[in-house]
């Protein structure tokens, strides 16, 4: 049986594990800064941030840790992450596991 590919806008079917937490967002550039707080992300993971007003996914393409561009990010890390729609303190960053 084929799995049914989602939508545009709609959610995928996949398990979802919690990696962090948006700390800040830099609406002028779109940027969120995400604090990592289990496990890792990578560039090319496909992530859903969820909170009050925020429920979104969108593929991880760059990242940056203190302005340099980085491939990988473990629990700990600081990020900040081009975000395609607006993002708010406490917001919650799940990676999703296909």
């Amino acid at each position: 049986m084929a799995e049914k590919k989602a939508a545009e806008g709609e959610p995928r079917q996949g398990r979802e594990e919690l990696v962090g937490k948006i700390t800040h967002y830099f609406g002028k550039i779109e940027v969120g800064i995400v604090e990592i707080t289990k496990g890792s992300l990578a560039v090319g993971d496909t992530i859903h941030i969820k909170g009050g007003s925020s429920d979104f996914e969108q593929s991880v393409d760059s990242m940056q840790i203190e302005h340099e561009q980085v491939e990988k990010a473990k629990k700990g890390d600081v990020i900040g992450l081009k975000v395609k729609d607006k993002v708010r303190e406490g917001d919650e960053v799940y990676k999703i596991i296909e």
